[in-house]
């Protein structure tokens, strides 16, 4: 009799250590923000209101806090669609480091000279900015991105590439991360020939489209991406 309620409580015991050690291995992963704070900062190109290349200086700060979205924003009007862009990015990085933020906040800051920026062509920055504050890793220089961010990760098209280009060329970047198929910028206006007969000259001209050579034209070199991992390879730090 002693030796059935000794195989039990052996059982017993060997079940509860089973139990326990089950529970351990279900805890939902630890947060991959490192030291419970993370930063980074990134300079974005865009286009002012007037059509001309500006820098947007972006900083990222994650923080403990109650899962909040916080845009901290000087001076500056931001459009409604780049907004949307921001909750986007980072639905984008939890899903990117597998990290849970409903502990913690993200700070947005975004400092530039110009009056607007407006447009979603922020969002693949901000989603690469966003996953180095939360990994806590810092961002490669002489590298910037335009393009816009989607739910699967993917990097969308955008405008006036050229104009951001020459911005981040004047920044000093060396390097111009693209959407696929942006290496090249097509422009329309009036293409002018003329032919020569004996001491006369004829010219025409007409309506043209014509490719432009985005890395050429801006002297920065131009590389096309398809998403956010690919985008991560290029700019962050391992």
């Amino acid at each position: 009799m002693k030796s059935k309620h000794a195989l039990l409580f052996t059982t017993a015991l060997i079940a509860f250590f089973i139990l326990v050690n089950n529970v351990e291995q279900e805890k939902p992963a630890g947060n991959l923000i490192k030291d419970k704070a993370g930063y980074a900062t990134m300079l974005i190109p865009a286009v002012d209101e007037e059509g001309g290349g500006v820098i947007t200086n972006l900083t990222v700060q994650v923080k403990p806090g109650a899962g909040r979205s916080l845009v901290d924003i000087n001076e500056l009007f931001f459009w409604v669609d780049t907004q949307n862009s921001i909750r986007t990015a980072k639905d984008v990085a939890e899903k990117f480091t597998g990290a849970n933020l409903q502990d913690y906040d993200i700070v947005y800051s975004i400092v530039t000279n110009a009056s607007a920026v407006e447009g979603p062509s922020a969002g693949a920055a901000i989603a690469v900015a966003t996953i180095a504050a939360i990994e806590n890793k810092k961002l490669r220089d002489g590298i910037m991105i335009t393009g816009t961010i989607n739910p699967d990760g993917s990097i969308g098209k955008v405008g006036d590439v050229l104009q951001k280009a020459g911005a981040a060329k004047s920044s000093g970047a060396k390097v111009f991360l693209v959407p696929v198929g942006q290496s090249f910028q097509t422009t329309t206006g009036y293409e002018k020939t003329c032919k020569s007969y004996l001491l006369s000259k004829v010219c025409s001209s007409r309506w043209a489209a014509r490719n432009i050579d985005i890395e050429s034209s801006a002297g920065i070199e131009v590389v096309e991406v398809t998403g956010i991992k690919d985008a991560i390879i290029r700019m962050v730090v391992e």
